[in-house]
């Protein structure tokens, strides 16, 4: 008979070193592998985090501890609670499906979601509802998610909700909204927060409609929200406990210099720790989302900030927490919309926001991204370029006004522009 520590190596050297997001096979032999390491009576979290925090550590066995840790998590929770799952959908009629030889980025999300929060919620108090947001969809994913609804065995608990059907109130949150158009993503959002308080859940869990972030990992984002009375609890996928797996680099050498300008003038925000703002693993309590809700700023991606600086406004406790998050690259809307559209609403949405909810903020930076950053256009010129004064600064160091001030910056780009005029010329 082997030993509970000759089993646990055996586990860990069977795990595999790849996991697709469209192979049903790899989602089922992740749970089996976090099932076996939960059988394992005699094997301690400390155990399974120094295993997994080794640099040849096979990649299902470190989702696998995040699985496992999050069971122990949801386990532990005495009080019956109810946790609402919200995503967007736009452009999401491939991932919704299962993957084919005609839908190759297939991830059948909407039932691996599901099947997940099956797994996870099993004989514990904590119960769930997702509610897929239909975000003016141009294919039809409103359709194609309430299909593969009605089919589920868990369809009372799966709510496919339209954005159409939130913008025709003249009050409320949305009452800014007089189209769908008018939303990108966080009117989506918006609107599947505002059904799940209507239904009563005890928080709402903001995720991607990608299989991104596994939802077995509810654990993780619930323990200091159930602990700590924590308000808001943020994922972070840079903390250096979390797993995170980035399938392509989108951007070029020029990032650095739009994360300087976003940190610098949202300083209220990063000074915080808080590094990662635009992860989709966020839980607010119901007390957080009346509070956040009540007057939104923005309605397209940068709504992340927006809810963050709300919560700053009101004072509600914000941590953070490390988590698993594989990046689903190849149906993703900044591809499809293109990269420079996302920074140009990360970077314009938070300025908005910012004066909005009159939390501090470098306005000199402000002025400069109101002057400089108005189109893509603006950010394709400088993103394969980059100021000497960032060439080897750190990603710890940017936003920092000794680094390269708001003038300095502003200088730069003016030059940089000029040379792209005349070389057109």
């Amino acid at each position: 008979m082997m030993t509970p520590r000759e089993d646990l190596e055996q586990l860990y050297r069977a795990a595999s070193n790849q996991f697709d997001l469209t192979e049903p096979t790899h989602q089922d032999a992740l749970l089996e592998l976090a099932d076996s390491l939960l059988d394992l009576q005699r094997t301690s979290p400390e155990q399974l985090l120094q295993l997994a925090q080794k640099e040849d550590c096979p990649l299902a066995f470190k989702l696998a501890v995040k699985l496992v840790l999050s069971r122990q998590a949801i386990k532990q929770i005495k009080q019956p609670i109810i946790v609402g799952i919200v995503f967007a959908m736009w452009g999401e009629n491939h991932r919704l499906l299962g993957k084919s030889s005609a839908n190759p980025n297939g991830e059948n999300s909407l039932l691996t979601k599901v099947q997940q929060l099956q797994w996870v919620c099993q004989q514990s108090k904590v119960d769930w509802r997702l509610y897929p947001v239909d975000d003016g969809c141009p294919h039809a994913s409103y359709d194609i998610a309430q299909r593969i609804a009605s089919h589920s065995d868990q369809c009372v608990k799966i709510n496919v909700l339209k954005l159409s059907d939130g913008v025709k109130s003249d009050s409320g949150p949305l009452a800014k909204l007089q189209h769908v158009d008018d939303s990108k993503k966080g009117g989506a959002i918006i609107h599947g927060c505002m059904q799940a308080l209507e239904d009563n859940v005890d928080a709402v869990l903001y995720t991607d409609a990608d299989n991104s972030v596994h939802m077995g990992q509810l654990g993780l984002i619930l323990k200091p929200f159930i602990e700590q009375h924590t308000q808001v609890v943020l994922g972070n996928r840079k903390h250096p406990m979390s797993v995170l797996v980035k399938q392509e680099q989108r951007w070029g050498i020029g990032i650095k210099t739009l994360r300087h300008m976003q940190r610098m003038v949202g300083t209220s925000i990063f000074s915080q720790g808080i590094h990662d703002t635009q992860a989709a693993y966020k839980l607010f309590s119901r007390e957080a989302l009346h509070c956040i809700l009540a007057k939104p700023s923005v309605f397209d991606f940068s709504f992340d900030t927006d809810w963050i600086l709300a919560a700053m406004q009101h004072n509600l406790k914000i941590v953070t927490v490390p988590f698993a998050f594989i990046d689903s690259a190849a149906e993703s809307a900044s591809i499809t919309q293109g990269p420079m559209s996302t920074w140009l609403t990360l970077l314009q949405g938070l300025v908005t926001a910012l004066r909005a909810r009159d939390i501090h903020y470098s306005k000199e930076m402000a002025q400069l991204i109101d002057e400089h950053v108005r189109c893509t256009a603006d950010l394709e010129i400088i993103i394969d370029k980059l100021p000497d004064e960032l060439i080897k600064a750190k990603d710890c160091e940017l936003g920092s006004e000794t680094l390269m001030s708001p003038k300095a910056l502003s200088a730069w780009l003016t030059e940089v522009k000029m040379s792209a005029i005349e070389s057109n010329l």
